[in-house]
């Protein structure tokens, strides 16, 4: 019988192994299903505890290889990398924590020793420091991470003075939201399709959101302690819905609109399709899905069902 037992165990476990990277993930909204996982770039270089990713229309994925000190650009088109990766690596930018793209493809990413944002062209060679200008009292800044919104325009979150700036495309201030009264720890920001903007508060686990052209945050969301741990990265789609990176959960965490739970994207592991503290996701008007998996040191792509 114990042998027995021990045979039912093991089948158990092989049969977990081979069904897991094929399950696939959500609420009753919206599914995803793991595609491939990234490890390394085209030479062999492998990627180390990346922490951001970038996405846009024109099938370019931009990671934040921060181990390596790097930015990678790969090509998805149809569920598979087409092109050779390019390797980003300039002198300006030795610890990217996060990264973005405009319209123009133009590449921006924030160094996480010198906290200062630098602005690529597409090709990954240096263009300048992000610099506001025009900035109200108190001058000094401090950004913990930015966001660039479908008109160009760049919001800032300000950790050091309390605010999120808001910049036009040139990097002149135009106006700037205070941080809400009640917080623990904001991480992260975002920016919807209706230019509505969102923070979220890691340590409360509140998500907080202002209209578009408002002046004041209000809260979304209660605690959401009872479906995260520590979300430290937030994201929004096509449809308004919000997407939170529960870092120390190891998952996605789905919200509608309006705040309410509409499920969760994986959960933790070393298997494809599983996720070891990840640390920022995208995902673009295709429903194709990047995020970070940092302790894992890959990039996971997922597809979204709908």
């Amino acid at each position: 019988m114990k042998d027995l037992i021990k045979i039912c165990a093991f089948l158990t476990a092989v049969m977990t192994a081979v069904l897991v990277p094929m399950m696939s993930y959500g609420g009753a909204s919206v599914k995803f299903r793991h595609v491939m996982s990234i490890y390394a770039d085209d030479k062999g270089l492998s990627l180390k505890q990346p922490e951001g990713v970038a996405c846009n229309e024109a099938s370019f994925l931009i990671v934040a290889d921060t181990g390596n000190g790097r930015l990678l650009r790969y090509t998805f088109q149809n569920n598979d990398l087409k092109t050779g990766t390019v390797e980003i690596k300039v002198p300006q930018l030795s610890y990217p924590i996060s990264t973005q793209m405009n319209s123009k493809g133009q590449i921006y990413a924030l160094d996480g020793k010198q906290r200062r944002i630098v602005r690529l062209t597409p090709e990954g060679k240096f263009i300048n420091y992000l610099d506001p200008t025009g900035l109200p009292a108190p001058a000094s800044y401090a950004p913990r991470s930015f966001i660039i919104d479908v008109n160009n325009n760049i919001y800032i979150l300000d950790i050091l003075s309390r605010r999120v700036l808001v910049l036009n495309p040139s990097g002149e201030y135009q106006r700037h939201i205070e941080f809400p009264k009640d917080f623990g720890f904001l991480s992260d920001l975002a920016v919807d399709f209706k230019g509505n903007v969102f923070l979220i508060d890691s340590t409360n686990a509140v998500v907080f959101t202002a209209a578009k052209d408002s002046m004041k945050f209000s809260a979304l969301t209660g605690k959401l302690k009872q479906y995260m741990r520590l979300p430290t990265s937030i994201t929004t789609d096509k449809r308004g819905r919000i997407y939170l990176v529960d870092r120390n959960g190891s998952r996605i965490i789905i919200l509608g609109q309006d705040g309410s739970f509409l499920g969760r994207l994986s959960g933790q592991g070393w298997k494809d399709g599983l996720l070891n503290h990840p640390s920022n996701m995208c995902i673009n008007s295709k429903g194709e899905v990047f995020i970070a998996d940092t302790s894992n040191s890959r990039v996971q792509i997922f597809t979204a069902l709908e």
